[in-house]
């Protein structure tokens, strides 16, 4: 950040008055731009004991498959994100389940948020995704899925077998897994 969003002035890294982490602060009005994490929302959309994966049509991992999942937008719920990914991502509506996984991604800013899902009817690709298709549990190509926040919620998910066993708590990044 170099300018201040507020009056246009220079930013400086700074720990504001009352504050203990250091912050960008404009030099001219004082206002503190605070920088926190953003959302991504997913789900893992399931129909006949069959998971939809999408294969990426942009990066990162371009042609890696994952779970519907973007980033959140602003006045809506992380479960109306997930709805909406899945429709951007997958052409599809689903009926959102429960919150079963939440990943820490502290390098990229990052905290991923996952739904069990129903899938409602037709699906085909979005405009992001070169390809959306069924997975039989046993068919998943594991190692062509394209982030390991997806990996933990395909692998938590299959763990739960459809039950609520709570939401599963994971961070990648730091020398994690």
């Amino acid at each position: 950040m170099k300018y201040c969003s507020n009056c246009g002035n220079l930013v400086a890294q700074k720990i504001p008055d009352g504050d203990s982490m250091s912050r960008w602060v404009c030099s001219a009005c004082d206002i503190v731009h605070y920088q926190n994490p953003k959302i991504v929302v997913g789900c893992v959309p399931e129909i006949d004991d069959k998971i939809l994966l999408c294969k990426r049509a942009i990066e990162p991992r371009y042609g890696f498959w994952t779970v519907p999942a973007g980033f959140m937008e602003l006045g809506e719920t992380i479960a109306e994100g997930a709805a909406r990914e899945t429709l951007e991502e997958a052409c599809a509506e689903v009926e959102i389940g429960h919150l079963f996984a939440s990943v820490d991604v502290p390098e990229a800013g990052q905290v991923h948020l996952f739904f069990t899902a129903t899938l409602l009817g037709e699906f085909a690709a979005g405009h992001e995704t070169l390809e959306a298709d069924l997975f039989a549990k046993d068919e998943i190509p594991w190692d062509e899925i394209a982030f390991r926040s997806g990996l933990f919620a395909l692998r938590k998910y299959l763990d739960d077998a459809g039950q609520n066993k709570g939401v599963h708590l994971h961070e990648v990044g730091r020398n994690k897994s």
